[in-house]
């Protein structure tokens, strides 16, 4: 595959590769995991040129950022994201994550958005993954799907003073390039837009070939701050890309009924409907990167091979015509 096109990440210097590689579902998200598949999809993806990586310490409870340090430790060519908001702790979780992480290595998660916290956790991603630099430090899981509303009022109180505040020291002396969220909700960006300066919020999700509200007002928000969007999700958790999930869910059938009529549409023009929903997010330019989460190689091949295909114009005006896509989202190309 030749070099993939970069964007910026905020008004930093970091470029990101268009294609990044998001690094949840190879830790075993809901389904088991091999060893060797995490080993080989993140292989594969730098093998190809990707460039940007995504990591957690929630993910498989250190074992993603274990196996991204290993990928990373000799090399000096990519950018790296992790997230802050969760500290690990030792013993196997007993809530109701517990089989959400088949193969995880045994700890548990405690939350702490507090300035604390987030120093710590930045120094124990650096040590988990064997490596001396992160590049964006996110806050990750803030939002009232996340923790209800109560709990959440809190965890956003801590992540907005004590949190922020951690962050933007370590990004003042220079440990960290870049700041932001990582979160499933458009909800808590805007919100976090009042309470300082952002480069990057990681949205799961929400700006996809299936939704697209963000363009009401997150995406203004963003360009007019400075902070750029990062895409992760963009197969709505499965239900673009062949599965029957959305929001982490089994879908209704409205969301079901309007995916097999923009399949339908992708079809009459010979292309994959992932391959429209990997590119569709890129035609705005406040995304500066698409990461869909591959579990295997093969995973990784197909993603790749999607990502790079010609789609016609008249597929975009389309699914634009039968109302399926909004007519003020900006398109690819």
């Amino acid at each position: 595959m030749t070099d993939l096109a970069t964007r910026g990440i905020g008004n930093t210097s970091l470029q990101v590769t268009e294609l990044g590689l998001g690094c949840a579902a190879m830790a075993g998200n809901h389904t088991p995991n091999s060893d060797d598949n995490i080993v080989a999809a993140i292989d594969e993806a730098l093998q190809n040129q990707v460039r940007y990586l995504d990591t957690a310490p929630f993910y498989g409870y250190g074992r993603s950022e274990h196996f991204v340090g290993n990928a990373l430790r000799h090399r000096d060519d990519h950018v790296l994201s992790t997230k802050a908001g969760r500290l690990l702790a030792p013993g196997l979780p007993t809530d109701s994550f517990a089989a959400e992480w088949p193969g995880s290595f045994p700890f548990h998660q405690v939350y702490d958005y507090s300035y604390d916290g987030v120093m710590r956790s930045h120094e124990d991603s650096l040590q988990r993954m064997g490596l001396d630099r992160i590049d964006i430090l996110l806050l990750h899981d803030i939002g009232v799907m996340q923790h209800g509303e109560q709990a959440n009022r809190a965890y956003l109180a801590d992540a907005m003073s004590g949190g922020y505040k951690a962050l933007d020291e370590l990004r003042s002396n220079g440990d960290i390039k870049a700041i932001g969220l990582g979160v499933n909700e458009r909800e808590v960006c805007l919100e976090a837009l009042n309470h300082g300066h952002w480069d990057a919020f990681l949205l799961a999700g929400r700006y996809t070939l299936l939704e697209q509200d963000p363009l009401d007002d997150l995406l203004p928000a963003c360009a007019a701050a400075g902070t750029s969007i990062i895409l992760g999700g963009p197969f709505n958790s499965g239900i673009l890309a062949g599965g029957d999930t959305w929001n982490y869910a089994r879908a209704p059938a409205q969301v079901m009924e309007k995916v097999r009529k923009i399949r339908e549409i992708c079809e009459s023009h010979a292309v994959p409907l992932p391959a429209a929903a990997l590119q569709f997010p890129l035609g705005s330019s406040q995304v500066s990167s698409v990461i869909p989460g591959p579990r295997t190689r093969r995973d990784m091949q197909q993603i790749l091979q999607w990502f790079s295909m010609d789609i016609p114009a008249s597929l975009w005006s389309d699914l634009q015509e039968a109302g399926l896509i909004r007519a003020d989202a900006p398109l690819p190309g």
